[in-house]
């Protein structure tokens, strides 16, 4: 007989419901995840009533709103609020999305509100993101040249820049990489699509010139091979990107050194 015991941790159980006052006509309803390591308990869902008369429009606004005026234990991480630093990455209504650009309105019903999926959580909407910024560091990203500076900068024609085009915006927020069943199952070696697109990024880059040892690099079973092109990435960029694109590229780079 075969015994399967689930992680710790992994069983979720319904928490607390924060009712609006009665007098509140406008009421969206936030089921939030919540997870404190310090309590050695189970994670819960907590249900919190908002008034939206009175919130923003995007959920941040929700999340800071509950914080400040609900519950002041909630965690997660603040940010610019313009869908640039990457901070608020989080899964609502089922998809990793950047909370300060998820508009309420497109949410049907219950807004359910989770940390990034795979990873672990520091607590409550607060990933761990250790793995993914030591796989960052691992392909080096930055510039490497052995020719001097030609004077302040290094330039490149218009059609060069433009190869860099869908590849610089990348927030690192890990919305993709986090819906990535292979980084799910292999996220200790395979590199995952954020961390690909960005070694594309600098593999591109026409001032790099060494191309060669970063495609050197990724010459292994796991760190880029893992990817199967099912598109999760790509569907849930919230900057609209196309890591599987990037990969692909980088695979047929790799074909054309043989």
């Amino acid at each position: 007989m075969v015994e399967l015991t689930l992680p710790k941790n992994s069983t979720v159980s319904e928490g607390q419901t924060f009712k609006a006052s009665s007098s509140v006509n406008n009421i969206k309803r936030f089921k939030i995840y919540r997870y404190n390591p310090d309590q050695n308990e189970n994670p819960q869902v907590d249900t919190y009533e908002v008034d939206m008369d009175t919130c923003g429009p995007m959920v941040l606004d929700a999340l800071i709103k509950i914080k400040n005026e609900i519950d002041p234990t909630l965690t997660f991480r603040r940010s610019c609020r313009e869908g640039v630093c990457g901070s608020c990455a989080m899964n609502v209504d089922g998809t990793n999305t950047l909370a300060c650009i998820k508009d309420i309105r497109e949410i049907k019903g219950d807004a359910a509100i989770y940390p990034l999926p795979h990873m672990p959580v520091i607590k409550d909407l607060v990933p761990d993101l250790s793995i993914p910024y030591a796989q960052y560091t691992s392909i080096k990203p930055w510039v490497q040249s052995d020719t001097p500076v030609s004077g302040k900068e290094r330039l490149q024609s218009p059609d060069e820049r433009a190869k860099l085009d869908g590849l610089w915006e990348c927030v690192l927020c890990f919305c993709c990489t986090t819906s990535c069943p292979s980084y799910w199952w292999n996220g200790d070696r395979y590199l995952g699509p954020a961390i690909l697109l960005q070694a594309y990024r600098w593999i591109v880059d026409s001032r790099d010139e060494n191309t060669g040892s970063r495609l050197d690099n990724l010459e292994d079973p796991f760190k880029l091979y893992r990817c199967h092109t099912i598109m999760n990435c790509t569907k849930t960029c919230p900057k609209s990107l196309n890591p599987a694109k990037a990969i692909a590229e980088t695979k047929k780079l790799m074909l054309e050194r043989m």
